[in-house]
C-alpha cells in the first residue's frame, strides 16, 4: 500500500499538489487500514487527508538543502533500472 508513497522534497520541478495530495491519501489509508473508508468515517478520513497534505505542502516549501535538485526524468530511469534488475524484466 505505501509503494506509492514517494520523496517529495528536492526535486526540479518541485512536487505538484496532486503528488502532495496522492502521498497524503496514501498515508492515510496505510495508518487507517481502509482503501476507501465507510460512510460513517469518510468524513474523517478526508478531513486527514486534506489536512496531511496542507501539512506535507507547508513542510516541503520550508526545507532547506545545500545540494542541487534531483531530475525526475534521471531519478525514474533509475528507478526502472533497479527494478529491471531486481525482477528481471526483459
Amino acid at each position: 500500500m505505501c509503494r506509492n508513497i514517494r520523496t517529495l522534497f528536492n526535486f526540479d520541478p518541485p512536487a505538484t499538489e496532486e503528488e502532495i495530495h496522492a502521498a497524503s491519501l496514501q498515508y492515510v489509508r496505510k495508518i487507517t487500514g481502509y482503501n476507501k473508508p465507510s460512510k460513517a468515517n469518510e468524513e474523517a478520513f478526508i478531513r486527514a487527508v486534506n489536512e496531511i497534505a496542507m501539512v506535507s505542502r507547508e513542510l516541503l516549501n520550508t526545507l532547506v538543502t545545500s545540494t542541487e535538485p534531483r531530475n525526475r526524468e534521471v531519478e525514474a530511469e533509475r528507478a526502472r533500472t533497479r527494478a529491471a534488475k531486481r525482477y528481471g524484466t526483459n
